[in-house]
């Protein structure tokens, strides 16, 4: 069972909840809310479901999130009611509930029928969640100005999300490093990812989301899905983003390694090590996070410059002529909470010059979020640009030498502070 301080300040999360989502209805003209966590979806043609996780509103709530099928009902003044799903079933197990105290702030109900519970006096009703689970049950479904809302009562987090986005970050880099020591012994990217799972006591399918394990050149592909089950011929490089979920809340870093022998990528990773570190410093109250973006491309002309990629350029003219968009293609991070993208963090669209950032607000106490440039050797965004007249400027030869370690990328994940912020990966080394 988890310390007696992380349950205590759950009830205080609960409650500070209730508030938020009491604001939200009534400024919606909302007096109660019916929340479905949600089920899988079957496969097409199949009678498999996908793997479940569960409705970000209803993991906020409860952070259950293997249990379908379930309704959570809201309204002001009164105790949540929770409906969990318990059929009489000889196919499958039910899962337990472990006896904690945030249990006695809900009024806990269980029944065999999977579609959505008869309501006593709904009034004015919202019902939110997947439009097929939500059927033809009365009430406003999905209101868009609703879920907005909701979505902002996500964006500062609670003493009790940090504290549950620590112990992820935590556990999370135990697996971190069994997957650099399987590296390390020659294992192939199936045997690294084995290693992970064994470290973290975690299922891939429980994970997060699916870890990215790349060698050598598959560190190039950004979200590289697949792994190779024998080991490479010359492990030059290793990349890992990878994750754990304790309690419903996600961890979300990424650690690159160099190959025995590798002492030039070693010394970008080294370089990128150190500027990642610098961005991570940036974060504040008050600092808008599209600057630590363009800073980050400032940072990673100076290294293509330092090492001899790109000549003849300053840095400056590297990030207006779009040099260093071909090799830090992504933005520099996003929300985190209960998923990994975690939701309102593009209050407006993202600027032309970060067009995948997924996170352009100014910082504020309470929000948690990601900071991982990444510096990669891409095929198919340098061949076009060594074919173009920028192309004089690139060391040909030394980049042909690089690909085969694929990339770079350095994740941490933070929580802003009144001060500052709270660096919830580093807290726990690696």
């Amino acid at each position: 069972m988890p310390e007696t301080s992380l349950l205590s300040l759950q009830l205080d999360h609960l409650s500070e909840l209730q508030s938020r989502y009491e604001v939200a209805m009534a400024e919606q003209g909302y007096d109660s809310l019916l929340i479905a966590s949600g089920a899988a979806p079957y496969r097409y043609g199949d009678d498999q479901a996908w793997h479940f996780q569960g409705y970000g509103p209803f993991l906020h709530w409860t952070g259950l999130t293997g249990w379908e099928h379930c309704w959570l009902w809201l309204r002001p003044g009164c105790r949540p009611v929770v409906w969990l799903y318990e059929p009489v079933d000889f196919w499958h197990a039910n899962p337990t509930l472990p006896e904690e105290p945030w249990q006695q702030a809900f009024d806990i109900r269980s029944r065999a029928d999977a579609g959505a519970p008869a309501l006593e006096n709904p009034s004015r009703l919202a019902v939110i969640g997947d439009p097929d689970e939500l059927g033809d049950i009365s009430g406003d479904h999905n209101p868009a100005a609703l879920l907005r809302a909701l979505d902002e009562t996500r964006v500062h987090k609670t003493a009790y999300e940090i504290a549950c986005l620590a112990e992820a970050n935590k556990q999370a880099l135990v697996g971190h490093q069994a997957a650099r020591d399987a590296f390390v012994e020659g294992e192939s990217e199936f045997g690294i990812s084995l290693a992970y799972q064994q470290a973290t006591r975690q299922r891939e399918a429980d994970a997060p989301y699916h870890s990215i394990i790349g060698l050598n050149e598959h560190a190039g592909t950004l979200h590289y899905q697949y792994y190779d089950t024998r080991p490479t011929g010359r492990p030059r490089s290793l990349l890992i983003d990878a994750g754990v979920r304790y309690r419903g809340y996600c961890s979300d870093i990424t650690r690159t390694t160099a190959g025995p022998g590798e002492s030039r990528f070693a010394a970008l990773v080294h370089a990128m090590e150190t500027l990642q570190q610098r961005l991570c410093g940036m974060v504040a109250p008050g600092v808008d996070y599209v600057d630590i973006h363009r800073k980050a491309h400032q940072g990673v002309a100076a290294l293509l410059s330092a090492s001899g990629l790109v000549t003849g350029l300053d840095d400056s003219a590297m990030v207006e002529q779009g040099i260093t968009r071909a090799f830090f293609p992504h933005g520099i991070g996003h929300f985190l909470g209960v998923q990994v993208h975690d939701v309102a963090g593009k209050p407006t669209p993202p600027p032309d010059d970060a067009p995948f950032l997924r996170l352009n607000r100014r910082l504020e106490s309470g929000m948690v979020l990601t900071i991982e440039p990444g510096l990669y050797f891409i095929p198919s965004l340098l061949d076009p640009l060594l074919a173009s007249p920028l192309g004089r400027h690139l060391d040909a030869g030394l980049l042909a030498e690089l690909r085969g370690c694929g990339g770079i990328r350095i994740e941490d994940n933070l929580a802003v502070t009144e001060s500052g912020a709270q660096n919830l990966t580093r807290n726990g080394a690696v």
